[in-house]
């Protein structure tokens, strides 16, 4: 072997060590690579698992209510359990739990305008009314009917009615209202509120304008212009009833009817006939207010009670003594002038009886005599009021005619007298 060749090797044995020394220390650096990579994923995913776990910690609005859907069954066995108010809460993540948030401290309103006639948006903003057509025109006007239970089967007593009626509730039952109310779930960005109107809305809407159609027939117009009261509580009932038997959760805390008026296209007459009846009220609460005073000036406080009592059929007259005697004012006061005439008139009546009785024996002697004398007693009786007294002979035998105040003037000066004297 050459030098040369001797020399190739020692500079391969060399090289191979120096490749070998290399290729350890790259592969050193790898694996702490890795187990680093490794140390910091097994950090993210425990980070990761953390948080998956922490969101489900949510928490409930102070006007709000919450439910927990798991696998989409409302969570729990017990209303306290199953409801959740104001305050933290933690449940699984999703898909396993779903929270459902429905507000129910907040009052919403819902305004109904399908009974107003038209306007447009303009009009309405700026409180115009416009300008009414020669006819209503159903196709684009609002309106409902009214009448009374007396006038179905009559048209004529049929009216026509604009309104707009304010509707407040509430929702008082989240998960009746959950069960039976179809909304959609919000999207990202919206609230529960513009769920609500539009979803929930129609069907509030549709329920309280049948409530209120069933309602107003039942009213004739002069009843809904004048006393709105007991439209607006049966309209709030029967909407209550309605919603309560569809169990959907709702409370209808207030009805309210917000403008309310009668064909503009009748105004001028609406208006001359709505000022015939209440004068014609106005007369009749005078008359039932002057029937009043007189009855009260003539019988008293209990007059009224009294004259119904006496009415009344089979009525002994102990009771009926009994009533008079009750009654006070002017009807009193002729019963005690009444009862003092009868009792003068039965003493006159007994003390003629009794001097008659007298004279009979007198007259049976001698009938003449008492005639005379009794004719005599007439004669001074009626002569002693009068002023002026005037005995004509009849030239019959024994027959006298006496003329009495023959001058008015007499009597006039008389009238004057006794008029001074009071």
């Amino acid at each position: 072997m050459t030098d040369e060749n001797i020399d190739n090797d020692l500079n391969s044995s060399e090289s191979g060590d120096i490749f070998n020394e290399s290729s350890d220390v790259g592969v050193q650096s790898l694996t702490d690579a890795l187990k680093k990579s490794f140390v910091v994923l097994k950090i993210i995913m425990l980070v990761v698992v953390v948080l998956f776990v922490a969101s489900g910690i949510f928490k409930v609005q102070y006007d709000e209510q919450a439910l927990i859907l798991h696998f989409g069954e409302v969570k729990g066995d017990e209303f306290e359990d199953r409801i959740r108010s104001s305050g933290l809460y933690y449940s699984f993540p999703k898909p396993i739990d779903e929270i459902v948030r429905i507000p129910v401290t907040k009052s919403q309103e819902l305004l109904i305008k399908s009974f107003w006639y038209f306007q447009t948006p303009q009009q309405e903003l700026a409180g115009d009314s416009g300008r009414a057509g020669p006819q209503l025109d159903p196709l684009i006007d609002g309106y409902c009917i009214t009448g009374s239970e007396s006038s179905i089967g009559s048209a004529a007593d049929y009216g026509i009615l604009h309104a707009k009626w304010n509707m407040v509730y509430t929702i008082a039952d989240i998960e009746s209202f959950f069960s039976n109310i179809y909304y959609r779930a919000p999207n990202p960005g919206e609230d529960f509120y513009d769920v609500v109107e539009e979803d929930v809305v129609p069907l509030l809407k549709a329920i309280a304008e049948d409530a209120i159609v069933t309602t107003t027939v039942n009213y004739s117009i002069d009843d809904a212009i004048s006393n709105r009261l007991p439209i607006v509580t049966e309209v709030k009932r029967r909407l209550q009833d309605k919603l309560d038997s569809i169990n959907s959760g709702i409370k209808v805390d207030a009805m309210q009817i917000t403008s309310l008026t009668w064909p503009r296209q009748v105004d001028n007459e609406f208006e001359a006939a709505s000022k015939a009846s209440q004068e014609s009220q106005e007369i009749v609460t005078a008359a039932k207010g002057y029937a009043e005073m007189l009855l009260n000036e003539t019988g008293g406080a209990n007059a009224e009670r009294i004259l119904a009592e006496l009415k009344a059929d089979g009525l002994s007259e102990e009771k009926r003594i009994v009533l008079l005697s009750q009654l006070s004012g002017t009807a009193q006061a002729r019963i005690s002038a009444a009862r003092t005439y009868r009792t003068e008139v039965v003493e006159r009546a007994r003390a003629n009886a009794d001097y008659l009785a007298k004279l009979l024996p007198e007259f049976e002697k001698r009938p003449e005599l008492v005639l005379g004398k009794l004719h005599q007693e007439a004669i001074e009786e009626i002569m002693s009021n009068a002023d002026e007294k005037f005995f004509i002979p009849s030239g019959k035998g024994d027959e006298i005619r006496i003329l009495i105040n023959r001058d008015p003037a007499i009597e006039k000066e008389k009238r004057k007298k006794q008029a001074e004297e009071k």
